[in-house]
């Protein structure tokens, strides 16, 4: 363990300990069979059912609630965006941060139809800093360096933004956490991260992000690779964070390790935000019960990370915007989930006759 209290860990009462895993053994198969005797056939519900038992392990309760949902979007811009590796400028970047203030983005949208509460950090939007009742500015620095030439940040820079993503991790009621970023260039930063983790080459991770021609995906690549090329073939995620990542994205990873830590379902999102779970992973491993992957992205990279961490996301429409609004569709699923395990009839208890 670093130095971080990111997730739920072993006490030294319970290392080397049977009777806990007994225990955690016994709730499982209580669960499995708390699901299997509601009026159904055993399976019925498909994925619903797996969604129910994972969200009962977490909050450890046969009556597990899911009624309050936050989306939580970091913005941050990057250095490595003065490569040309997207097809619309920075200042895209500051532009979307009063959109979503004005509450005009798809995840201000999407937020509002499904019932959840939104929030907005500036994690290091380039520019004067914006003041707003609505905007929670927790802002690293003034955007990243340029990955291309040196790290993106310093270590205590990255150690600052986990800690800030950690504690708006734990913070709310919420059962459940989405989180979502917004930042030009990050898609480039989120392919370096995962190659490294992975020790893959960067080249099979590479998409077309905001919208790039296929020169500009050609270039993309490009200067991906001699990005690549300054650090070794597989690096540990905070010397990767440091290295590659974006303020937002960092952010993002000690959120999801903050939530998980204080017990919330986590909703993963597309590329940028699965890349950061995996990084989380990486830090706290004991933070995997908590992620439920809400979709998966048209970004090519996408796919690699999911596979790398086997998977396997609830939903699959060709999504690629990030912001959380993939995150957000899953929610009404979860919601739904919990109270088929909360609510729903047993054979015993609805008189009904079980199958013979």
């Amino acid at each position: 363990m670093t130095d971080f209290d990111y997730a739920r860990e072993p006490t030294e009462q319970t290392v080397g300990k049977h009777a806990p895993a007994r225990a955690e053994a016994d709730f499982e198969r209580a669960v499995r069979d708390a699901i299997d005797n509601k009026t159904k056939p055993v399976g019925a519900l498909g994925r619903i059912e797996s969604l129910a038992a994972q969200i009962a392990l977490v909050q450890q309760t046969l009556e597990p609630t899911a009624e309050r949902c936050k989306l939580t979007v970091f913005a941050a811009d990057h250095g490595i965006a003065e490569a040309g590796v997207s097809a619309y400028p920075r200042e895209v970047t500051r532009q979307m941060l009063l959109n979503f203030l004005a509450g005009g983005a798809a995840a201000n949208v999407m937020a509002s139809a499904l019932d959840a509460e939104f929030a907005l950090v500036d994690a290091g939007v380039k520019g004067p800093e914006i003041r707003h009742p609505k905007l929670d500015s927790q802002r690293i620095g003034n955007g990243t360096r340029n990955a291309l030439e040196q790290p993106a940040m310093s270590a205590d820079q990255c150690s600052h933004a986990l800690r800030a993503g950690q504690a708006i991790g734990r913070e709310g009621t919420h059962e459940v956490a989405c989180f979502g970023e917004m930042g030009i260039g990050n898609t480039s930063s989120a392919s370096l991260v995962a190659a490294k983790l992975l020790g893959q080459p960067v080249s099979g991770l590479v998409g077309r992000g905001t919208g790039l021609d296929d020169d500009g995906l050609v270039r993309k690549r490009r200067v991906l690779e001699q990005a690549a090329e300054r650090t070794p073939g597989e690096l540990d995620p905070h010397t990767t964070l440091r290295q590659y990542g974006g303020f937002e994205s960092v952010m993002l990873t000690g959120a999801i390790l903050g939530a998980a830590a204080a017990g919330k379902l986590v909703l993963a999102d597309g590329f940028i935000a699965t890349v950061s779970a995996l990084a989380a992973l990486r830090i706290s491993p004991g933070a995997r019960g908590n992620l439920v992957f809400a979709h998966r992205s048209a970004e090519p990279g996408h796919a690699v990370v999911l596979q790398a961490l086997e998977a396997e996301p609830l939903l699959d429409l060709g999504l690629r915007l990030g912001e959380g609004t993939g995150a957000l569709l899953a929610w009404p699923l979860v919601r739904a989930a919990a109270a088929m395990l909360r609510d729903m009839a047993s054979f015993d208890s609805a008189g009904v006759s079980g199958r013979t």
